[in-house]
């Protein structure tokens, strides 16, 4: 697994692809916030990405205020961004659409 730069063209490419999230003012974290009706909504989209990520073994740092959780991703292991926090990211934009709708 190898640290991604800004000036890697996969970088530039792989952020286009998740326009949602954004780069921390660390630039070695992705973020991105996500709202819905209630604390137990967010809780259980909460619940259903720490299932996924057990399985993949990549966890996310987050918080959760009320109904809001806030994601930030970064592997450890390489001290920065690689491949595996956008593919992480991409899993939990497809888990939010299922939360989102309703």
């Amino acid at each position: 697994m190898i640290k991604l730069t800004q000036s890697d063209s996969s970088f530039n490419e792989y952020l286009k692809r998740r326009p949602l999230w954004t780069l921390a003012s660390d630039p070695d974290q992705l973020v991105r916030e996500f709202a819905f009706k209630d604390f137990v909504t967010a809780f259980s989209f909460m619940t259903s990405i720490a299932l996924l990520a057990e399985q993949i073994n990549h966890h996310p740092d987050w918080s959760n205020v009320y109904n809001k959780v806030t994601i930030k991703l970064s592997t450890h292991d390489v001290g920065g961004l690689s491949e595996r926090d956008f593919e992480l990211a991409k899993l939990i934009d497809n888990i939010y659409l299922n939360f989102s709708n309703d």
